[in-house]
């Protein structure tokens, strides 16, 4: 991951992007700059609920052994 962000503060500066863009008071370009930024964030989010998800199923496969 380039960001080494948590999952806790990605998703926190996530809900922020989404804040301002709900807002609807941000100029074109900055919606843009916004959009761009909350994708990466959500990618982020996502890798880190995949990896704890392969956690899990590994964690199970072992104690199915």
């Amino acid at each position: 991951m380039s960001d080494q962000l948590t999952y806790e503060a990605a998703r926190e500066q996530l809900v922020e992007v989404v804040r301002k863009l709900e807002s609807g008071g941000v100029p074109l370009a900055e919606s843009m700059e916004l959009w761009s930024r909350g994708e990466e964030l959500a990618k982020i989010c996502q890798a880190h609920l995949d990896g704890a998800k392969e956690q899990v199923a590994k964690a199970r496969e072992d104690a199915d052994r």
